[in-house]
């Protein structure tokens, strides 16, 4: 039990935490998980914790991690978070216990510069316009200066710059050992540094893409860990389906069609049959898309394929595919990277006759399109199976923490949904943070019916005395793109406050500035339910327009209800009503992140309060102060700004 003592010591008033970390208190809550942390390593077990904001819980794992000495791989929801694990949180805790271990940072291979590619676009001359090619040289010279090769790090590059997809290799077009850049790839590197540390960050995208061994090469790095830990582990099951099922994508043909044309500019050049049969291919896949419809949506393949406009598109598709493989087939042996294209091409051939399979049962088959992509998805219905056989293959501590996993007081949803079993420990640790007195929760009266046609406009109306009483400083978070561009447009229109609105620019420059310029209100969707933290006096109103239950039109909640009802479940209990529980938590979650916050928070969804299942809603809340005054809520607000 050494170990259990050396982590109350650490976690004391006077233990190494409190003397090395500025701004460092004791708290009882974080104390009680980084206990329960050390004895699920110690003992093998499995634990799952609920750790709400404020406990804590970054150092509650991070801290008995460490002092086990055990291979370690932290697993987080994001790119963002992993950056913020590895460049924040664990130099200062490595540094207030002496740890001497090597630590990695693991990303997957679309973070990384290419080499390869590089050499390519510089040879070929890079097609765009002038951005384009002022981005290359910008590539160019960090490439000159960087040790790690993360294009994250390339700070002068835009995120959504075009020059990216073509600067970054893929598990299809990776040429691996045989790449005459071998010796020097970023990928390689990062994965090799992350076989040989003691602790490795991950995100849950590239945990599942090896778990699934869709990546190859890097298979042994999860075999040799002791300890599992996974943040934000309420994402698990939707990433995990998606890495356990299978996906053929416009990107993929795209990607194929242009490595082709570059292979016969650079390497083959007496090969003009590939540039035709490449050209032909792709007018085939965008003539493919076409068939799918107009706009971005999502859909059930299986009826879409019933359609035999749709099913002479996939035999066209397939048949030119064929002959584009015959013609790679008579240049093989000459090229690393035409012998690469074959093998991507039979990969192809093999999931469009996967995707004719409708009738195999236990999956969603279903389509999405995007501008001019689309995908086709195969996509299990339960991982439960799956993941459960993976954790009991393994002799380790599998640990699960999230400010968000309970519903209605247990974890059955989420232990369901990934198939973990009984023999380890449960915790719900409460927030540390005064709610009683920091926040106030409002459920409005009188609210307008929800999808009618002037819905944004009479919310808006409501809503604004409220957002100009406390002069911005306010979360509009919106269950769909029609509500969040209906408020934002009233909010221009009837008020002098800065309306930011998601997808204008960057998520990060909108926090910042909504963080930098007074009187901002955020108009957003999804994206800002979770994961983003703005402290103070930025932020003391969150209004939420309407309990985020996910559409039941989703081809993926669609399938999924319907396979519950056939095992005899009751879906919306089972399914839709915790699944909207832990997202409406996510974003009520965004108004108090310290212990000094104080603001409202607005839920504009009268089911709260007059359906039976509003009572499972309002439990697994924060016990904020309750009222259905409004006048009341701006009279709180204007208490916080003079007090």
């Amino acid at each position: 039990m050494a170990k259990i003592e050396q982590i109350s010591k650490i976690f004391s008033e006077a233990g190494a935490l409190s003397r090395q970390i500025q701004g460092f208190h004791p708290r009882a809550e974080q104390l009680e998980m980084a206990l329960a942390v050390g004895k699920a390593i110690e003992n093998k077990k499995t634990l799952v914790v609920e750790a709400g904001t404020g406990t804590g819980k970054t150092f509650a794992y991070l801290a008995p991690s460490l002092l086990s000495g055990k291979k370690t791989i932290i697993s987080t929801g994001s790119k963002n978070l992993q950056d913020q694990l590895f460049n924040r949180d664990l130099p200062a805790i490595k540094k207030a216990l002496n740890y001497t271990g090597k630590i990695a940072l693991l990303k997957g291979r679309a973070n990384y510069l290419c080499l390869e590619r590089l050499d390519q676009v510089i040879a070929q001359g890079v097609l765009g316009d002038r951005s384009v090619l002022a981005d290359l040289s910008k590539v160019r010279k960090w490439n000159n200066e960087t040790k790690s090769g993360d294009l994250t790090e390339c700070i002068e590059l835009a995120e959504d710059s075009p020059i990216l997809p073509q600067l970054t290799s893929t598990a299809e077009s990776c040429l691996g050992s045989d790449c005459p850049n071998y010796g020097d790839c970023y990928v390689a590197a990062a994965r090799k540094k992350a076989l040989n540390a003691d602790l490795v960050v991950v995100n849950h995208h590239l945990f599942f893409a090896d778990m699934a061994v869709k990546e190859s090469g890097f298979g042994e790095l999860i075999p040799n860990a002791e300890v599992i830990v996974f943040d934000e582990a309420h994402q698990l099951p939707d990433i995990a389906a998606q890495y356990f099922g299978q996906s053929l994508t416009a990107r993929q043909f795209f990607d194929l069609c242009k490595d082709i044309q570059i292979v016969y500019r650079t390497e083959v050049k007496d090969m003009a049959q590939l540039g035709v049969a490449a050209d032909n291919l792709l007018k085939v896949v965008q003539d493919f898309r076409l068939l799918l419809g107009e706009g971005n949506q999502r859909g059930n393949w299986r009826e879409l394929f019933a359609q035999s406009v749709v099913k002479k598109g996939i035999e066209l598709l397939q048949e030119k595919l064929e002959f584009t493989a015959e013609v790679v087939k008579l240049g093989l042996g000459r090229s690393q990277t035409l012998d690469s294209i074959f093998e991507r091409i039979a990969g192809l051939k093999t999931m469009l006759l996967r995707l004719q399979e409708t009738a195999i049962v236990g999956y969603c088959y279903w389509y999405e399109t995007l501008g001019r992509y689309f995908g086709l998805h195969i996509t299990p219905l339960t991982v439960a199976d799956k993941f459960g056989e993976q954790m009991n293959a393994k002799e380790s501590a599998w640990i699960f923490t999230s400010a968000t996993l309970e519903v209605g007081g247990t974890f059955d949803h989420f232990c369901r949904r990934l198939g973990i079993e009984e023999n380890g420990e449960r915790k719900i640790l409460h927030s540390p943070f005064d709610y009683p007195n920091q926040a106030l929760l409002c459920v409005p009266r009188y609210l307008p019916e929800s999808n009618q046609q002037h819905t944004a406009v009479k919310l808006g109306t409501m809503l604004l005395p409220l957002i100009e009483a406390n002069r911005g400083r306010c979360f509009v978070l919106c269950t769909s793109y029609l509500m969040m561009r209906g408020l934002a447009e009233f909010l221009r229109e009837q008020s002098g406050l800065n309306v930011l609105l998601q997808g204008e620019m960057p998520k990060s420059t909108l926090l910042a500035q909504f963080i930098a310029e007074e009187h901002s209100v955020l108009v957003a969707t999804s994206s800002f339910w979770e994961g983003v933290d703005v402290r103070g006096e930025a932020l003391s109103l969150v209004i939420i327009d309407k309990l985020p239950f996910t559409s039941p039109d989703e081809p993926l909640l669609k399938a999924r209800i319907e396979d519950c009802r056939l095992q005899g479940g009751e879906p919306f209990n089972d399914i839709q009503i915790p699944e909207a529980v832990i997202a409406l938590k996510q974003g009520v979650g965004r108004l108090i992140r310290d212990v000094k916050d104080r603001g409202a928070v607005i839920i504009c969804d009268g089911r709260l309060v007059t359906r039976p299942y509003g009572e499972t809603f309002l439990k697994s809340l924060p016990n904020a102060k309750r009222t259905r005054d409004l006048n009341k809520v701006i009279q709180f607000l204007t208490t916080i700004q003079h007090g």
